[in-house]
């Protein structure tokens, strides 16, 4: 079976939020909500993260944005927004995906998400992930 078929696999039957894998070997997987799973695998794994696949429950622009930085390539989002799916196929990375939507919401599903308006203007990899950072720091943002 190949990388994402597994991570969609794994994803779907084990109530994970995330899964990144390799050829043969599960790299992350968390059930954390949002961009920060993603966020903490980019911290502990770094250039291992590259030519991986990823499966997610929700990729915004955010989530796209660093798996550009962290060289995925293969995404699978049960949910993705327009500009997700822009900015993965902008560096070709391969992707499927459930649904697409206009944009993310947040948890209330009564604004946008604050990590895609975030990201709004952003156009390098490295601008967005540091950005992202600095926003957990700044409001203590903390995932259920």
């Amino acid at each position: 079976m190949d990388g994402l078929e597994t991570a969609k696999r794994i994803l779907k039957n084990h109530g994970f939020s995330l899964v990144i894998v390799k050829p043969g070997i599960v790299v992350h997987a968390t059930k954390k909500y949002g961009v920060m799973g993603l966020v903490e695998a980019i911290e502990k794994y770094g250039v291992e993260l590259s030519g991986a696949a990823m499966a997610d429950k929700v990729v915004g622009r955010a989530a796209a944005m660093l798996c550009r930085y962290a060289n995925i390539a293969e995404v699978y989002a049960e949910v993705i927004s327009n500009k997700g799916l822009d900015a993965l196929l902008e560096r070709n990375v391969s992707v499927e995906y459930e649904k697409l939507v206009p944009e993310i919401l947040n948890r209330m599903r009564n604004d946008v998400c604050p990590f895609e308006r975030l990201v709004t203007d952003c156009d390098k990899e490295e601008e967005c992930l540091e950005k992202i950072k600095l926003f957990k720091r700044q409001a203590s943002y903390d995932e259920p």
